[in-house]
């Protein structure tokens, strides 16, 4: 199981990486259309293409951010409990965000179908068929979905191993009490 969360980790790691990249490609292409635009000579559509790629990025961002334990958590309790109880909140708040991030990618299918549906292209000069950025958004939060389930599963499984080290590194706040 462990090996399918250190690969896990590696995938998103990857996708990290290609997010910046998303990201650093984004700030070039604003820069220069800032300079075009002083020539008089405007690009026209940065605004739109960094909305895109700000929301494809965040998107798969999250999960990457699951794997490095990156996401916000209140652990007032968690810190006065044994370690078996930290392992069980940790099973409690992993499962907690996998329900979450099912939600959100069951959700999200339906805002996806129905541009496919109605063929919807954004209102803009680029006039981008919108299904081609939500598509790429979409899959970001099921990935997060497939992300959290993993370490859902593999976390309950830890917990019925009473493996409590091996829960915390892989869904707890990665410290020692």
């Amino acid at each position: 199981m462990m090996r399918i969360i250190d690969f896990l980790r590696r995938i998103n790691s990857g996708v990290a990486l290609l997010a910046g990249l998303s990201l650093l490609a984004c700030v070039a292409l604003i820069l220069v259309e800032i300079v075009v635009r002083q020539l008089g000579m405007p690009l026209g559509g940065t605004d739109e293409i960094s909305g895109y790629v700000m929301a494809i990025t965040t998107s798969w961002g999250v999960a990457y951010a699951l794997t490095e334990k990156a996401h916000v958590r209140i652990d007032l309790l968690r810190a006065k409990c044994v370690p078996a109880g930290r392992a069980l909140l940790d099973c409690v708040a992993i499962l907690a965000l996998a329900g979450t991030a099912i939600v959100v990618a069951w959700r999200g299918w339906s805002v996806l179908s129905k541009t496919l549906a109605t063929g919807a292209k954004a209102n803009t000069a680029l006039e981008t068929p919108l299904w081609i950025p939500q598509l790429f958004w979409w899959s970001g939060w099921v990935w997060f979905a497939v992300s959290a389930v993993l370490i859902a599963v593999a976390s309950l499984m830890l917990l019925i191993q009473r493996r409590y080290d091996d829960v915390n590194e892989i869904a707890g706040m990665g410290d020692e009490l």
